[in-house]
């Protein structure tokens, strides 16, 4: 079920071994404990985060909790600007925060949370930095330390901006695990139905929590031009998925759609262990070495979900940078192995030696170069 190969350039568009397809314009669905990606349609490609944004402002303001730099009865001002720019005159999502009143951080929490409230985030960014710009400063900072690649804020909540800010599919689902993660405890709001304020009583509008799927919400948004958006996590027996989407035409789409997809990989798959931990997966070619090359491993058993059908179209291949030069220890990090499904791949592990190659004598080097200037040529192809 191997096959050996140089890396490949990733390519835009739907990539799923399982057949989904999906009207969104991007998508991401991997399943969390596996790692298995089910749905990848151009999953790296930006768009406006539009209130996904508050991903991050919310990441800033558990990590001051979790510090101790403030803590959940902590007070913030409402501000003439937060109540203008995200209160009941902005006509946007607001928890109606009182202008020149002070309000709790754990009501501010849930308020930008379960309302969507931008004077929320305005609020909670004025009082952790002082200015929204400041704020988006160190959303901007916070964003390269998670990885996130393809994100740029330029407010904590996400509201049209001249400035450019963007994000994708990835990142969602990237700095959405690491919120599930890290901060289990505040994490859990996201799945709080409802929140009132100011005597006003507003549901949570993420529409897996309604749905049957064992929802723990998470965000959604819309933006003109860019449709709307839903980042959705959702578990049940011992499932757990992540759903991003982005470019739907209507809300109701966007909740059918994401109904549809968090069905299938709850009702539609099975898990399957594919290759036990220590499997030999193969050989790579080694220049300079004893030998010409060197077995390699897999040191994590690999379990996927596919469908009930699918077994006989999982193949493994492994992707490494050629020749590998001597001397190799054991252990060494070799390559990438990708397990994929009628071609398309669902999951990855890192791949490493299995064996040493320490380096040759002249003549089993000399050899070694005479083969490689005849033969290397052909990898390119």
């Amino acid at each position: 079920m191997l096959a050996v190969t140089a890396p490949c350039q990733a390519q835009e568009g739907t990539r799923s071994g399982y057949g989904l397809e999906t009207d969104a314009k991007q998508a991401l669905m991997v399943e969390d404990r596996t790692g298995t990606v089910i749905l990848d349609k151009s999953d790296e490609q930006r768009f406006a985060p539009a209130s996904l944004a508050k991903l991050m402002t919310m990441e800033l303001v558990f990590g001051a909790v979790k510090s101790g730099e403030i803590n959940l009865e902590t007070q913030y001002p409402v501000s003439e600007h937060a109540w203008r720019t995200g209160g009941a005159p902005s006509r946007t999502s607001t928890m109606f925060a009182a202008i020149r009143s002070s309000v709790p951080v754990a009501d501010l929490i849930r308020g930008t949370i379960v309302q969507g409230a931008n004077d929320g985030a305005i609020i909670l960014a004025e009082g952790l930095a002082g200015s929204e710009d400041a704020f988006t400063q160190r959303m901007n900072a916070r964003a390269q330390e998670l990885g996130l690649t393809d994100t740029l804020y330029a407010n904590p909540t996400g509201l049209p901006s001249e400035a450019e800010q963007w994000t994708s599919a990835r990142d969602l689902v990237t700095l959405t695990r690491h919120l599930r993660q890290t901060y289990p405890d505040l994490y859990k709001i996201y799945a709080e139905p409802s929140f009132e304020w100011n005597k006003i009583f507003q549901r949570n509008r993420n529409p897996i929590l309604g749905a049957d799927l064992g929802g723990e919400g998470v965000g959604t948004g819309f933006s003109e031009g860019g449709g709307y958006s839903l980042m959705g996590v959702a578990s049940r027996n011992g499932r757990t998925f992540f759903l991003a989407l982005s470019g739907v035409e209507t809300s109701a789409e966007r909740a059918s759609e994401a109904k549809r997809l968090l069905d299938y990989g709850f009702d539609g798959l099975i898990e399957a262990t594919v290759l036990d931990a220590g499997t030999v997966v193969g050989n790579v070619p080694v220049f300079n070495g004893v030998s010409d090359q060197v077995p390699v491993l897999v040191k994590e058993p690999i379990a996927i979900f596919l469908p009930q059908d699918a077994l006989e179209n999982v193949t493994a291949r492994l992707h490494f940078e050629g020749p590998v030069i001597a001397p190799v220890e054991e252990g060494d990090h070799i390559g990438t192995l990708d397990i994929e499904i009628s071609g398309e791949t669902v999951y990855s592990q890192e791949a490493y030696a299995a064996a040493s190659a320490p380096v040759g004598s002249f003549t089993e080097r000399a050899g070694g170069a005479l083969s490689e200037l005849a033969f290397g040529w052909m990898r390119a192809f």
